[in-house]
């Protein structure tokens, strides 16, 4: 089973935002400890395909500041160690 899920920059507006949406929206566990080491972890043990597209990432970046640089650092790191797993970034625009 194939899945897309697209994340907008404009939800992910604080690090605590960012958290709360990435939770909801790629439905990680309850254990998730809603920081960048425990995302890389949830990513790098997706087994089933996920392609997955972060929109308006400059206005994520001008949000977070450096907080949201490593968080699409975290992403493209992830795809390269988990095959499952494919990142598409785009600026403020919709693909």
């Amino acid at each position: 089973m194939q899945q897309r899920v697209t994340l907008s920059g404009n939800k992910m507006t604080s690090k605590e935002a960012l958290h709360d949406y990435l939770a909801n929206k790629l439905e990680l566990p309850a254990h998730y400890g809603k920081n960048l080491d425990a995302l890389h972890d949830c990513l790098c043990e997706i087994t089933h395909p996920l392609f997955l597209t972060v929109t308006y990432t400059e206005h994520l970046l001008s949000c977070t500041g450096s907080y949201g640089e490593r968080f699409l650092t975290v992403l493209k790191d992830a795809a390269q160690e988990n095959k499952m797993l494919d990142v598409t970034l785009f600026p403020d625009r919709k693909p």
